[in-house]
């Protein structure tokens, strides 16, 4: 019975030492860096008074691994690793909040007037140059905009250079005619 016992606790203090050590085993060593921005945008026009809450999160993390890991040299040197950027954009507005993967909040220029898309509970919102309501973007299933005007809805998308392209149709000429809004880089 004695020898059942220590044979158990053997068994106990082996499992928690592997245990331990399985622990230790996994613990990777990285760099992180973590930044967070936060903005309040206070909007009023005809409709009253909007605040949109926009917190951004950047996140860079870095493997750190050792140029000669195997040798006995007592201060190695670090290899170069590359860095992972994640981002993340929250916005809260009237209440709601909502993640972004790409915020497209930005200044945007057409025919020498300097246009602002903010982000709000359901897209964005355009701005005229003097405050005004332009147009709001609603985001479709497969990543593409509606942008709705008191007199057009037309289809838009943002290209690879950030550039906001809009394709309207006309149907008394039977043609699509294609807008594109220049983003302003700050």
């Amino acid at each position: 019975m004695l020898i059942f016992k220590l044979n158990i606790m053997k068994t106990i203090i082996l499992g928690m030492a592997a245990f331990l050590f399985s622990l230790n085993i996994q613990a990777q060593n990285k760099n992180v860096k973590s930044e967070v921005k936060t903005t309040v945008t206070t909007v009023k026009d005809s409709e009253g008074e909007k605040k949109t809450i926009k917190t951004q999160e950047v996140q860079e993390v870095q493997h750190i691994e050792l140029k000669d890991a195997d040798s006995n040299v007592l201060n190695k040197e670090m290899k170069e690793t590359p860095v992972q950027v994640t981002k993340t954009t929250e916005i809260t507005a009237n209440g709601i909040t909502r993640v972004i993967d790409v915020d497209r909040s930005a200044y945007y220029n057409l025919n020498g007037k300097k246009y602002q898309v903010t982000a709000d509970q359901g897209g964005y919102t355009m701005f005229f140059p003097e405050g005004k309501k332009a147009a709001i973007l609603r985001k479709t299933s497969n990543n593409n905009y509606i942008y709705k005007t008191k007199n057009n809805t037309s289809f838009g998308y943002f290209d690879a250079n950030g550039n906001l392209v809009l394709e309207t149709y006309d149907d008394k000429t039977d043609k699509v005619t294609v807008t594109t809004y220049t983003i302003i880089k700050q």
